[in-house]
Order: structure tokens, then sequence, then C-alpha cells
């Protein structure tokens, strides 16, 4: 697929985006997307096999949940993507906003050896693949609390669990569970992003009651997919 009909699919997902899309982006997608369906012919790293579903569905969504997020694609901040499976939304955002520190926590061995790969293949730096799961990350926090130093001019820093200023979660199992598992990655000021259907939206807000939730995003080109986007109250804090 041509780097033409990759903005095309993708213009949906920016239609109301002031910010143009930068000319590493199409190229970058485009390898991204060659790499994907090479793989998926000898691993289920995702059961959409179309490249026009795949750059519609994957890369879209996830374009729509970065422009959101990072309005401005210049942002620093630490991302930690759970259950990131072939790199949604993790990688796509990563490209987006590129001076992000990335965190890709993925259990699965041939799925974090691909998002490894994709890494190599793009060149991107401050992006670690953690081949566990988030409940061991969250782990790691309870024993090493520090947060990761971002003041002045520095470098953002990787960051230990519980210290990510977003945290993104799409299409895992188990969805309930996981939700607070994935609220324990954040800093208190932090954000987390679901994508998920419109059914999803009253269970999260369930699991997580003390979360302060903007209006769901409607999803373009879906019929019930939305981006929510909470924060722990002060009062939780």
């Amino acid at each position: 697929m041509d780097q033409t009909q990759i903005a095309a699919l993708l213009a949906p997902f920016l239609a109301d985006d002031q910010q143009p899309i930068s000319d590493s982006l199409l190229p970058r997608i485009a390898t991204y997307l060659d790499l994907l369906l090479k793989w998926n012919e000898r691993t289920n790293l995702t059961s959409v096999r179309s490249p026009v579903e795949i750059v519609a569905r994957h890369f879209g969504e996830s374009l729509f949940a970065a422009r959101h997020l990072f309005p401005d694609p210049a942002a620093t901040a630490t991302l930690a993507d759970v259950g990131s499976g072939a790199g949604f939304p993790g990688l796509p955002i990563k490209l987006w906003a590129p001076k992000l520190f990335v965190t890709l926590i993925e259990s699965h061995g041939k799925k974090s050896t691909f998002l490894r790969e994709v890494v190599r293949a793009l060149a991107l730096a401050d992006v670690d693949v953690f081949a566990g799961r988030a409940e061991d990350l969250a782990a790691r926090f309870q024993e090493n609390p520090e947060p990761a130093s971002r003041e002045g001019n520095s470098e953002p820093k990787p960051a230990p669990s519980g210290c990510f200023d977003v945290v993104t979660l799409r299409a895992v199992e188990q969805f309930e569970l996981i939700l607070p598992v994935a609220a324990s990655l954040l800093q208190p000021a932090g954000r987390l992003a679901l994508l998920i259907g419109e059914e999803q939206v009253q269970p999260a807000s369930s699991v997580l009651p003390t979360f302060q939730w903007e209006n769901p995003r409607v999803i373009p080109n879906s019929r019930n997919r939305v981006l929510l986007i909470g924060q722990p109250s002060r009062e939780s804090s």
C-alpha cells in the first residue's frame, strides 16, 4: 500500500486537526504496516488481515487517540501501553509525538519480539518493550516508587510504574480486572486513555468511581467505538 492510500484512509481520523502530518509519519507507518503483514502470515498478531482495515481500524484509531492526548506533537511525557499486542495504540502515538518515552507492556513472547523488531526497524528512541504483565510492572513500583525526573530542560527519562503521565488500554481481555492495574501505573495527575466499545463506558466508571471522566469521543467510521479519557480525582490522590 502506498503512502497516498494510507493518507486517504487516515484522513477521517485527523479531519479536524490543525496540525499537518509530519513528513516522517507516513513512510514510517508504511514500513510498520509491511512488517505487520509479513509477521502476521506466521504469527497471529491481529485477526484483521486486510491492509485497508489495519490502517483504518488500528492506525486510524490509535492516531485519533494520539491527537486528542497530545495535540502538540512536540509534547514530552511518559506513556505506558497496557497489553500492547501488535503495538496499538502505543507505537502510532509515539510516531505522532516522537519526544514521548513509551513503555509497551506485552506478556506474549512472539508479540513482544515483534514490537522490538518494529522499534528497531523504525529506529525509535525512548521506547521500552516490557515482556511481562502490567501487574508485574505495577509490583516494581511498589518496590521503587521514586518518580522519573522531568524538571528543567532535561529529556524524559524511563519511568517506573506509578509514574506514567498517560496509560493507554485497548482491546484487552478481562477488561474490568485490568483497569485498576492500569490505573495504578499512573502518576497522581496522569491520564488513563481507553479505546473501548460504548458498552464498556459504564463499567469503566463503576470500576474506577474516583476518576473524573471526560465525555466519550466517538471514533470515526466505527459503530460503537469511543475514546474515554479519565484522571484520578484530586480527593483520591
